[in-house]
């Protein structure tokens, strides 16, 4: 840190507390050249996650919009929360370990119908009718019979 009187780059911290938000911590330091003391504060760095768009466009990753996908998809099924829940933090996960802060939403798409075609197949259609944006019934359909072969 550098002292905003001389510029002298060494210093020591005489004092240390957490604001009262709780959101940085306030120090108090002292010039080990000329010995004046100032205060400095320190901040997370919060850089939010990022998810892309298929039109390109990119948004704060949104763990409600998840589960609010979810919860759409499932409604009036016997799913447990729980069961949703960790469908949501494996994708929070995944979207927390990009190295970029940033993960295309397909591949979250493909990951939540994966997860929900083994968990419930009523609710994987309805997930996927409005993911893959079924224009007829005719797509509808084909997925359907997908599904029934696949359980034979």
């Amino acid at each position: 840190m550098r002292c905003p009187f001389c510029g002298h780059l060494e210093d020591r911290v005489v004092d240390s507390r957490e604001s009262r938000e709780g959101d940085s911590i306030r120090r108090r330091r002292e010039c080990l050249k000329c010995e004046r003391r100032f205060t400095s504060y320190e901040r997370i760095d919060e850089i939010p996650y990022m998810v892309v768009k298929k039109d390109g466009r990119r948004e704060p990753f949104s763990r409600d919009k998840v589960m609010a996908g979810l919860l759409r998809a499932c409604e009036k099924r016997p799913i447990p929360t729980t069961k949703l829940d960790a469908i949501v933090n494996a994708i929070e996960s995944y979207v927390q370990s990009s190295p970029e802060r940033e993960r295309p939403t397909t591949k979250i798409g493909e990951m939540i119908m994966r997860r929900l075609k083994e968990l419930d197949k009523v609710a994987y259609v309805r997930f996927a009718s409005v993911y893959l944006e079924f224009q007829d019934v005719t797509e509808f359909m084909h997925e359907l019979k997908g599904l029934v072969r696949a359980r034979k």
